[in-house]
């Protein structure tokens, strides 16, 4: 199996929302900022099986520039092991639901999603694997999903995911 963990796009800061926190919205410079680095991922030819998002509202949408840009005929599935406030090991005993020749493609939260990485990388989820807003870690899963035993394929920020996809498809939307 093939992991990518993507963290959802800039939203607008939690001081200056008043509604309720999984309706926090993207800001537009976040929506463009991500369908960049999703442009990124296109260029890295991710061929996604599953698509698997948070229910909260900035990663929803997160996911769903995504799709447009990697795999446009695949279906979102909310998961509440992506929420906020849910453990790496809720989203790794998922995970070991699905195929082994799965090309999953997760959209969540920090510090959710490094602590994630963390745990298949090293077997202990660490706070030390941040991953920034529009940013990414491909992870190679194989012999099963299984603490420790993950092989980092590569872990990109949201700048060079952007440069990437700008590099590839020519587009500068800044």
């Amino acid at each position: 199996m093939e992991c990518i963990l993507f963290r959802h796009g800039i939203a607008i800061e939690p001081d200056q929302w008043e509604g309720a926190e999984e309706n926090r919205p993207l800001t537009e410079k976040g929506k463009r900022r991500t369908r960049q680095a999703a442009q990124g991922l296109s260029a890295l030819g991710c061929q996604l099986t599953h698509l698997f998002t948070s229910p909260f509202v900035r990663a929803y949408d997160t996911a769903r520039l995504v799709r447009t840009a990697v795999c446009p005929t695949l279906k979102i599935e909310t998961r509440e092991e992506l929420a906020v406030g849910t453990t790496p090991e809720q989203l790794v005993v998922f995970l070991r639901t699905l195929p082994s020749d799965a090309v999953v493609l997760c959209v969540g939260h920090e510090p959710m999603l490094g602590e994630v990485a963390s745990l298949l990388l090293c077997g202990k989820g660490l706070p030390n694997f941040p991953l920034k807003k529009a940013g990414a870690v491909g992870l190679e899963l194989s012999g099963g999903v299984k603490s420790g035993q993950a092989r980092l394929l590569w872990w990109l920020q949201p700048g060079q995911l952007r440069m990437l996809g700008k590099c590839a498809f020519g587009k500068d939307e800044e």
